[in-house]
């Protein structure tokens, strides 16, 4: 029985590919707020936190009645934040954790849905320590661009490989095989979130700048499970008004818009 499952959204403003893009404007309102708004209507949160080095970032959600933990800005990636917020928060709680679910402040096309598929297997084989999100590509420039990142996965579906560049390589043009890219929503144990900070980075992780490579070049399983919903991350201005008529007619956002 897992009595607190909560989700932690990772934001800073120094993103070198879009500076200061957590308080990008999406309809009025910062991208971190859509995201923050999105994950509290999940049911299966005991709470929402966003883990943060930006004082503008802590002012906005403090503003709008969120929770918000500071950290450090030494942070190589999002992870590593993560788990220094959780444990700032089992401090304030005086409770342990049992699952964290990471949902990064550039995914502000995530739903409630999204997050019980990311959830569900945790709950169903005690085996599985860590689930991400992936969806089929279905334009073809996101194959090609780097700030998408690919996935190849087994029959099982457990990841084999992530990589910038487009993966599987398609030498003999085989038909129906999908190309399929890393959603930033990951469900862990918290114990394994724990261990998994406390990796070192990994070569391939360095190279590719990806840190699940650092699980997967340690000989770590990680379940990838897909999603239906198709997303849009935000690394460039670009994808960012990608994301913008996406979200045009949005149920989600007519939701919590109206609260």
């Amino acid at each position: 029985m897992y009595s607190k499952i909560i989700a932690v959204i990772p934001a800073r403003m120094g993103a070198k590919r879009f500076p200061g893009k957590p308080m990008a404007e999406i309809y009025g309102m910062p991208m971190i707020g859509h995201v923050y708004h999105r994950a509290k209507m999940c049911p299966d949160f005991s709470d929402v936190f966003v883990a943060t080095c930006d004082a503008e970032i802590e002012q906005y959600i403090t503003k709008i009645g969120g929770n918000v933990v500071m950290t450090s800005k030494d942070h190589l990636r999002s992870t590593d934040r993560v788990a220094e917020a959780v444990t700032f928060i089992e401090e304030d709680f005086n409770q342990k954790i049992d699952i964290v679910v990471m949902i990064q402040g550039d995914e502000p096309l995530v739903n409630e849905q999204m997050v019980a598929n990311s959830i569900s297997p945790l709950l169903i084989d005690p085996s599985v320590e860590i689930v991400n999100l992936m969806t089929e590509i279905t334009e073809n420039d996101e194959k090609e661009d780097s700030n998408c990142v690919k996935v190849v996965v087994d029959n099982n579906n457990f990841a084999l490989y992530m990589s910038r560049s487009p993966i599987p390589y398609q030498k003999r043009g085989v038909e129906g095989l999908p190309t399929l890219k890393k959603v930033n929503v990951i469900s862990m144990r918290r114990d394994f979130l724990m261990h998994f900070a406390s990796l070192p980075p990994s070569t391939l992780e360095l190279v590719e700048s990806i840190g699940m490579l650092r699980l997967l070049e340690a000989g770590i399983r990680v379940k990838m499970v897909l999603s239906e919903t198709y997303t849009v991350s935000v690394d460039t201005p670009e994808d960012l008004q990608r994301v913008v008529k996406l979200m045009k007619d949005d149920f989600w956002m007519q939701k919590y818009n109206k609260q």
